[in-house]
């Protein structure tokens, strides 16, 4: 099994800046790809950025040119990054942290972290 724990969450001004982190453990030799889904009040979770394990990034529309997705790799410890730049309200969201399998259309199969706020201030 493999264990998410994110961190790096938390209050910013519209415009600047936010580092997301997410350690994994455990089975990490059996990730395929992690990535980074938010869920703002009121709608749908949604993807927002994947990354395979050969480096190949998919963005939400939302967020191109705004965050990266980035992996680093220990032999005992994966940890994802999300860098998220020029921050919206329209961004403030409980953004979750997950390692498995995406699929077309945004569907996902694997395992999530237990989620960390992120809201932004106009």
């Amino acid at each position: 099994q493999v264990q998410l724990v994110e961190s790096g969450g938390g209050l910013v001004q519209a415009g600047g800046p936010l580092r997301l982190s997410c350690a994994a453990s455990g089975s990490i030799f059996s990730i395929n790809a992690m990535g980074w889904f938010r869920q703002a009040p009121g709608k749908q979770r949604e993807l927002v950025a994947s990354c395979t394990n050969d480096g190949r990034t998919n963005y939400a529309d939302s967020v191109k040119g705004r965050y990266t997705i980035s992996i680093s790799k220990y032999t005992a410890k994966n940890t994802e990054y999300l860098k998220m730049n020029s921050l919206e309200p329209e961004d403030t969201a409980v953004y979750y942290c997950t390692a498995g399998t995406y699929y077309t259309g945004g569907y996902y199969s694997g395992t999530w972290g237990q989620g960390t706020q992120v809201t932004v201030s106009s």
